[in-house]
């Protein structure tokens, strides 16, 4: 499989909406944010975003702050939330290094979801180890984002837990692009992009079962300029994932990146809802 690269400044919209979750900032002003530097430990860590740039100032200031702690006795139940349900299918996509997580490009629409009446199209997908939401105050070995976007430019973000176990079906369609992706590393001026052999079609949001539950509550990006009112849905039972795959995921990032998990956030009195699917 060949390895293309792709400069950063062609790829700048993608590299700050896409890989790092900017909310409508405006182009001019969402590449301005994306100049400056933030990481996961040090000077420039998760406690310091906020001081880094007038832009990220809700990183420190921001009431609505993601992720969360979910306390699972405090979640209230809300018998008007619906399935969480998308209609996804089988495109084109590639495998790109941002320097901060791995993401999934897709090279068309690959499908949409549906929340309270409104339709969220599916346009990227990214990782953080360990996982940024905890349950119960347990942190776990992976989380996916799954980062949707309506045609008003609003954010909805379903996130997958993971605990060690099994092998993930998707990851493992993805294997050799990681390891392609590995032999390329991130670079200042450049990040590295590999073409997927076969079509990816998105099957971690199927059809519900009688044990189907999540959370939801309003929350932001995990990351600078953590912009607000992000619709965040939270899958309650974890999948699994194996510790290979987990490694694979980290190996093409820097070494301050292989860590990318944001520390969870107050709730100043934010209520968590919970959608539990009765049996007939």
């Amino acid at each position: 499989m060949g390895t293309t690269r792709a400069s950063i400044f062609s790829f700048s919209f993608l590299y700050v909406v896409v890989a790092i979750l900017v909310l409508p900032l405006g182009l001019a002003s969402a590449n301005n944010a994306s100049s400056v530097s933030f990481g996961y430990s040090g000077p420039n860590g998760p406690a310091k975003w906020g001081s880094l740039s007038p832009k990220y100032q809700a990183c420190g200031s921001g009431k609505s702050q993601s992720p969360i702690d979910i306390r699972r006795k405090e979640a209230v139940e809300d018998k008007k939330l619906q399935k969480l349900e998308g209609n996804y299918r089988s495109v084109g996509a590639s495998l790109i290094n941002t320097g901060r997580n791995v993401m999934v490009h897709f090279d068309d629409s690959p499908g949409e979801l549906e929340i309270e009446g409104k339709t969220y199209r599916l346009k990227q997908m990214h990782w953080h180890s360990p996982s940024e939401h905890t349950i119960d105050g347990q942190q776990y070995a992976l989380e996916l984002h799954m980062v949707h976007q309506a045609d008003d430019e609003s954010f909805a973000v379903a996130a997958i837990l993971y605990e060690y176990g099994p092998e993930d079906k998707f990851l493992k369609k993805m294997k050799d692009g990681l390891q392609e992706l590995a032999k390329d590393k991130y670079s200042a001026d450049e990040e590295a992009q590999v073409p997927l052999k076969k079509k990816m079609k998105c099957k971690m949001l199927k059809k519900t079962t009688s044990h189907h539950k999540y959370y939801r509550y309003v929350g932001s990006i995990t990351s600078p300029p953590c912009s607000e009112n992000v619709i965040w849905s939270v899958l309650a039972r974890p999948k699994t994932v194996s510790r290979e795959q987990v490694k694979a995921l980290t190996a093409p990032l820097p070494d301050g990146f292989k860590v990318n998990a944001r520390p969870v956030q107050p709730l100043n009195g934010r209520k968590v809802e919970l959608f539990k699917q009765h049996s007939p």
